[in-house]
């Protein structure tokens, strides 16, 4: 079984948060720290191993690891930092989360560790119902068809997922833990839930 020592993990930190007014997701407040802490916290208690894929902001989040940006110009989006990711990484197996998904499951690591076999191309975590595409773990082998799939203008994820061996990871059992907030009303409705809930085990 493959052990977390031997993969590295990035913190996908790098989109241009269009819905969410151009602000820099990852640095976003939430319930008084920024969202890129939760995500942080989640994964530093599973590897020792991270790095965060940043175009912006670099200096703030050199605070909390080591950062690398796209090499591909014009953000071609989660692809841009998986590419990315994957060159800066010195293991066989790199795995990706997004800095906006504060509920990170906390085995997260160790699920897809347990999930890689010899010939599998790329993890993918699967909710019970759909696919979380930017949940996803590499093997080093598929960065020559990354950069031909970008090379040619390729940007859907769920594209390139379909042209490798790719294999499911499931997390049926907490579907909450990919939550992401790409909206200010997404983010405001779930503080307001977060913060409701807190009170009532109070």
């Amino acid at each position: 079984m493959l052990h977390p020592t031997q993969t590295s993990w990035v913190i996908l930190a790098g989109g241009q948060a269009s819905r969410m007014g151009g602000n820099d997701k990852g640095l976003i407040d939430f319930n008084g720290k920024p969202l890129i802490e939760y995500v942080i916290d989640r994964m530093s208690s599973q590897t020792d191993s991270i790095t965060i894929n940043a175009n912006r902001n670099k200096d703030r989040y050199q605070k909390y690891a080591p950062v690398v940006s796209d090499t591909y110009p014009d953000f071609p989006g989660p692809l841009g930092g998986m590419h990315a990711g994957l060159q800066a990484a010195d293991t066989d197996w790199v795995g990706f989360v997004p800095c906006d998904s504060p509920f990170v499951d906390n085995n997260v690591v160790a699920r897809f560790c347990q999930s890689a076999e010899p010939d599998t191309d790329i993890l993918v975590a699967h909710d019970g119902e759909f696919h979380q595409p930017v949940f996803t773990m590499f093997h080093k082998r598929v960065l020559p068809k990354l950069e031909a799939f970008l090379d040619r203008g390729d940007r859907k994820i769920i594209l390139l997922y379909k042209e490798c061996n790719t294999k499911y990871v499931d997390f049926s059992d907490n579907p909450e833990c990919f939550v992401n907030l790409n909206t200010p009303e997404e983010l405001t409705a779930l503080a307001t839930a977060n913060d409701t809930t807190s009170k009532s085990t109070l």
